[in-house]
């Protein structure tokens, strides 16, 4: 969050109308941008116990060591 949301929200009433809808669609770009990092990191997380079994085991431990 902006130090200043306000002050933000100022300069963007300043610009002309055709600049204001630039912003809308990057702030819509930046958001669905997040909105994936977190399905990523979600599903990540999900899968790290499956995983698990799968890259912990004796047979792998020499790639451990790489």
């Amino acid at each position: 969050m902006p130090a200043n949301p306000r002050a933000l929200i100022e300069k963007i009433r300043a610009l002309p109308p055709e600049r204001i809808t630039e912003v809308e669609d990057f702030v819509d770009f930046i958001a669905y941008r997040e909105e994936e990092r977190m399905l990523t990191r979600a599903a990540s997380a999900m899968s790290t116990a499956s995983f698990a079994a799968i890259w912990n085991n004796p047979d792998d431990d020499a790639y451990d060591a790489l």
